[in-house]
């Protein structure tokens, strides 16, 4: 069964492998360590979202005081891209690779959250709170199949997703190079609709996500890869907190 999502981490490539893992050795139950479960999965998010929220204590702390948070947030933000990277190719490492990725990104996440509070107080609440109930519509929603993730619904929002990261990516680029300003960039009524759009295509891909996880399941992919869903899970509910804080950001300064 070749799975699909648009997660940057959640992608068929590495579901194909697991496919043609488990062929080979779903006969020996001696090297497998169970099957992927949908309640070992969300079991395993928690515990990542445990962590992340550990770390992110730490550089929130040392932002909120004073201190110079700069090197564990960057640093962090770093190694978690490392560690999402070498995941998506080895997927068996995910037990190991996905705390490591809460740990790292935590660090991150606790620092821009601070900086943000500390500029609009009250915005990280307000980010998390939306984040949170953007994941539960997203979920009742699937759940209950008022949203079917058919072929064409995934490539709509593979398109979306593509063309965010490009726009993104040249963007940054015509930054370092040139003079010019980003249309995402400031408060601006255009900026504000950019975000919109972004975190709507960000809440799409909790569909993909889904969908990919139940499928996971179905097919009894290895145990690992409940780490590996996860994993992926938490890097699109990242991407989502993040722009709520940059569009929250962008509302607040205009008043």
């Amino acid at each position: 069964m070749a799975l699909q999502s648009k997660n940057p981490f959640l992608k068929d490539k590495s579901f194909q492998k697991v496919s043609r893992y488990d062929a080979e050795i779903i006969h020996n139950p001696a090297q497998l360590d169970g099957t992927m479960t949908l309640q070992g999965t969300i079991n395993k998010s928690f515990i990542l979202l445990g962590l992340l929220i550990a770390t992110a204590c730490v550089t929130w702390y040392m932002t909120i005081t004073g201190l110079n948070a700069i090197i564990p947030m960057v640093g962090g933000a770093i190694v978690g891209l490392i560690l999402v990277v070498v995941a998506s190719f080895k997927p068996h490492l995910s037990g190991y690779l996905a705390p490591g990725y809460a740990l790292f990104e935590g660090l991150f996440i606790g620092g821009i959250s601070a900086f943000f509070e500390l500029s609009y107080p009250g915005i990280v609440v307000q980010a998390v709170g939306a984040t949170f109930i953007t994941f539960i519509v997203c979920f009742a929603l699937y759940k209950f199949r008022i949203v079917n993730v058919t072929e064409r619904f995934k490539g709509i929002v593979i398109a979306a997703t593509l063309a965010i990261a490009t726009f993104y990516v040249v963007s940054w680029l015509l930054t370092m190079f040139t003079s010019f300003v980003p249309p995402h960039y400031g408060n601006s009524l255009l900026s504000i609709g950019i975000s919109v759009f972004v975190i709507i295509v960000a809440a799409l891909n909790l569909f993909l996500d889904f969908d990919q996880i139940e499928k996971g399941a179905q097919m009894e992919a290895p145990k690992y890869m409940e780490w590996y869903s996860s994993m992926g899970l938490m890097i699109t509910l990242v991407w989502l907190y993040v722009e709520f804080l940059r569009l929250f950001s962008k509302i607040s300064s205009r008043n």
